[in-house]
């Protein structure tokens, strides 16, 4: 007898622990919904992060295609489509993230949201669909920023005018980027470290 499919993340017991896994989306159509992310490595955008983020992003969010790369949680794509967002592509190598993300936007009946299990390496080797907004949060101490910053510019991920929010370890100087990104915001919180690039 094949083993039963786990219950959806609705549906589960609360345990102890649970709540330091849990999120609440700001604002928007689901302002207000918690949801949970599997534990291990992620590290999700802390509310004050996504708060000032999306306060810097008022009025260019709706309608926008977005793409949450080292999507983790999915906090930031999650609270684009909340706020207005046409679609989110969230790319993740890591497949409980995955599956969390695709059970809860089935759950929340979140058409625009696509969740693919894929590295950013290899997503970004494709033949590229251009985006206005991308989210860029990887694991801290890895090289995997610079990488990806330069293949999204080579492989032309990003339209003229487009944004990139990038998160770092406040401690740690950002890596080299592509010379076409203009900083217009960036932040401190706790150990984070944000900024907001517009590609010229």
């Amino acid at each position: 007898m094949s083993p039963q499919r786990p219950k959806s993340a609705a549906a589960r017991p609360w345990r102890r622990g649970t709540s330091a896994r849990q999120l609440r989306i700001i604002a928007g159509q689901w302002r207000g919904r918690h949801f949970r992310f599997p534990a291990g490595a992620i590290r999700p955008t802390p509310d004050r992060v996504r708060e000032t983020l999306f306060n810097w992003l008022m009025g260019r969010i709706s309608g926008v295609h977005c793409l949450d790369l080292f999507a983790g949680s999915g906090a930031l794509g999650l609270e684009a489509l909340s706020r207005g967002a046409a679609a989110v592509q969230f790319v993740d190598n890591d497949p409980e993230a995955i599956h969390a993300l695709r059970e809860l936007l089935e759950q929340w009946d979140a058409k625009g949201g696509a969740a693919e299990l894929c590295t950013a390496e290899r997503y970004l080797a494709r033949p590229a669909r251009p985006f206005e907004l991308v989210f860029m949060d990887p694991p801290f101490g890895s090289t995997a920023l610079a990488s990806a910053a330069s293949r999204l510019v080579a492989g032309g991920w990003v339209r003229p005018g487009g944004l990139i929010f990038v998160e770092h370890a406040r401690r740690e100087p950002l890596p080299a980027l592509p010379a076409s990104w203009h900083e217009l915001k960036s932040g401190q919180a706790g150990e984070v470290g944000y900024h907001l690039f517009e590609h010229l």
